[in-house]
């Protein structure tokens, strides 16, 4: 950035940039340079976290999200701070207990977050939006520094308890992950920034960007925008450059699961106008140019849970699984089809700090009476969620449908053929078990009437008596049937109380039997079916 873009950025009002803008007549301040601003960044940075690993750890209190921690660094150092050879500069450090807390919850270490920050020099991104906010990059790849207004540093302040409830309730989501808001007071304007997780990889050429709102009002890249080597469409560019993009079931409903829980958290919160940044990865190109110019720490292992898309619609929330894929070829993208071409998939939800307060009503207002108040981007944070969610599932996001074919109704055949063959043989087994029983229940019977005639006075034997029974068990209705008309004589019946417990025993067996065998048929049929 030459010095020209230094005294704009400099100058700019608390309205664009978050700067005081200075009185007519004041002091006339040294303007810090690019490369001073972002030393002083990393300079503060460091100085401010370092001093919070001597801190104990301890719960977060209600109060802690509004504390703001000032230190003063001059050029020559004093007793509590180092010497450097930046302007002086003050350094403020908000919520720090708070944000230490989100760190730890992502997996984040003092030392890995001081490292990728401070160890390179911070690495400035173009914007292609309209919030004139400017974006550093880490040389490791895992973090975005990006400028904010006044207002929005307000608005996250007032919106960290909500959002430290949400992320203890699910760590995996697709909103944006605040590591840090700071601070700098230099030349006599104000710098706010926000350190957030990198949503697209640098190391991983972006064949396509979006930015989508799911509004159609000016959505619509720039012609200046197409001149870029890395252009970022909008909504309507997307609708004539890939049409949707198709994923399987179990994807697609994992993925639109996670934004609609999301976009209901934000809803809740009165905020709207954000944005999905969705970047494409074209697999079957020859030209899968990677950036190369990662560090190979994120190369090696990503050491932040839940910061790739593919983390962040899976499991439950409650513990980080690895996964095999993620490795240096997929980076954590979530696979996905768009006609014959293979594509990884990087995605986040950007922009949350835009509350549907009285300006944007007002401009929501004015937009409606010059076009449809439902395709602009400003919209009530109810009607807006609804829009976001049903232009993302059925736009951008498909679902891939198993085709249903012949091989269903061969299925489909083959169990009925299945079934009538086992029918056939079921029935053939149970009539030839119905003869040889009914020829043993005759034989058994036959003696059992010689045997009594010889000697009417004597009750049968308990062993003839259970062959009897046991006859009378296995043998079909029919068998059963004979023996209750053969003639009786009168000695069976000369005392009844000698015989009735046989006679009900009898009975009884006789009753269970054929209960057991009539189930014995249907329960083999339901096995086989």
């Amino acid at each position: 950035m030459n010095s020209r873009a230094v005294y704009k950025m400099n100058s700019t009002t608390d309205e664009t940039r978050g700067g005081r803008p200075q009185k007519p007549g004041g002091k006339d301040h040294k303007k810090p340079t690019a490369e001073a601003l972002r030393g002083a960044i990393q300079l503060g940075i460091g100085y401010s976290v370092g001093n919070m690993t001597s801190k104990p750890d301890r719960d977060v209190l209600m109060q802690d999200f509004y504390v703001v921690e000032s230190v003063f660094l001059p050029s020559e150092g004093s007793n509590l701070t180092p010497a450097h050879h930046y302007p002086d500069f003050r350094f403020k450090n908000y919520a720090p207990l708070a944000f230490r807390y989100f760190r730890e919850l992502f997996g984040i270490k003092p030392d890995d977050y001081l490292y990728s920050i401070c160890k390179e020099p911070l690495i400035e991104l173009s914007n292609p939006g309209a919030s004139s906010s400017w974006f550093y990059l880490t040389s490791d790849d895992e973090f975005i520094l990006k400028t904010v207004q006044h207002k929005e540093a307000e608005f996250l302040q007032k919106l960290l308890p909500g959002y430290y409830m949400n992320l203890n309730q699910n760590p995996r989501t697709l909103l944006p992950k605040f590591y840090g808001l700071y601070c700098i007071q230099c030349g006599g304007v104000n710098i706010r920034l926000v350190v957030m997780n990198n949503v697209l990889p640098r190391s991983l050429k972006m064949h396509y960007k979006y930015d989508l709102k799911g509004s159609t009002y000016k959505r619509r890249a720039s012609r200046k925008e197409h001149a870029k080597p890395s252009p970022t469409f909008k909504d309507l560019d997307f609708q004539e450059i890939h049409e949707g993009l198709y994923f399987d079931a179990d994807t697609y409903n994992a993925l639109m699961k996670t934004l609609q829980r999301d976009c209901r958290v934000l809803e809740s919160f009165k905020i709207m106008d954000y944005s999905l940044l969705l970047g494409i990865h074209v697999l079957d190109r020859k030209l899968r140019g990677r950036g190369g110019m990662g560090d190979s720490k994120r190369q090696g292992g990503q050491k932040v849970l839940y910061s790739t898309a593919r983390e962040s619609i899976q499991g439950d929330g409650k513990a980080a699984e690895p996964l095999p894929d993620a490795d240096d070829e997929t980076l954590g993208g979530i696979p996905a089809k768009h006609k014959d071409e293979k594509l990884l998939i990087f995605l986040g939800i950007i922009d949350i700090l835009q509350s549907y307060r009285f300006i944007k009503k007002v401009e929501h207002s004015w937009k409606a009476l010059v076009h449809d108040g439902d395709t602009v981007s400003v919209h009530r944070p109810n009607f807006y969620a609804d829009r976001f969610l049903k232009f993302m599932g059925t736009t951008v996001f498909k679902k891939i449908h198993p085709l249903r074919g012949t091989s269903s109704r061969r299925k489909k055949n083959s169990i009925q053929h299945c079934r009538s063959a086992s029918q056939e043989v079921l029935s053939t087994v149970k009539e030839e078990s119905q003869e040889e029983r009914r020829a043993q229940s005759l034989e058994i019977f036959d003696d059992t009437e010689a045997h009594s005639s010889q000697k009417p006075d004597v009750i049968p034997s308990s062993t003839g008596l259970n062959a009897a029974i046991s006859a009378a068990t296995m043998s079909s209705d029919s068998s059963l049937d004979d023996v209750k008309t053969e003639p009786q004589t009168d000695s069976e019946y000369r005392d009844d109380r000698r015989t009735s417990s046989s006679t009900l025993a009898l009975e009884d067996s006789t009753l269970l039997a054929s209960h057991s065998l009539a189930s014995t048929p249907e329960s083999g049929l339901d096995v086989y079916l």
